[in-house]
């Protein structure tokens, strides 16, 4: 009856590391699926940068609502974002605060990072609103999709912005 009893043991044992074996290499799976999608979408160019979280060089850090982001294209780059900070040269339009632009002339530069990817966004076109105080977006994307974007201004003060990326999805 002993044998029996520490044999039901020693079974029971084995039995749950093979399922904890298993849920370690499904963890593993949906890893690397996960960094597979973020660098196909980073290598696609089609992506939507949803900022949870900013942080000004002066003042205090802060949450953010859903709906500040930064979508890119092959072709067209467009930002929404809250600015807190110092400007040195107001815009002429009042309505124009925020990093709010579309660019569709601009350089984008990816190279891969320690943990993920540094993306590099350079608007070239001067004469689009917005965008020609924007000098570059810096943006540091994990292999998991979770991001941070700087934003260097020519007259405003540097920015940053935590989140995640998602897909891009087109409508056809």
């Amino acid at each position: 009856m002993k044998t029996l009893k520490k044999l039901m043991i020693v079974s029971a044992m084995i039995l749950s590391c093979c399922q904890l074996v298993t849920a370690q290499n499904s963890k593993i799976q949906k890893k690397a699926a996960k960094a597979a999608k973020v660098k196909e979408m980073l290598d696609a160019q089609s992506y939507i940068f949803n900022a949870t979280y900013v942080i000004p060089q002066r003042g205090n850090a802060r949450s953010i609502t859903y709906g500040y982001d930064v979508v890119v294209s092959k072709d067209t780059v467009t930002a929404y974002l809250p600015y807190y900070g110092r400007v040195t040269l107001a815009p002429a339009d009042p309505s124009d605060g925020g990093v709010k632009f579309t660019s569709t002339n601009f350089d984008y530069k990816s190279e891969p990072a320690n943990n993920g990817y540094d993306i590099t966004i350079t608007p070239k076109d001067g004469n689009t609103q917005g965008s020609k105080d924007v000098r570059y977006l810096r943006l540091n994307v994990s292999y998991n999709g979770y991001a941070s974007l700087q934003v260097i201004s020519n007259n405003r003060d540097p920015i940053s912005y935590n989140g995640e990326i998602e897909e891009r999805k087109i409508n056809k």
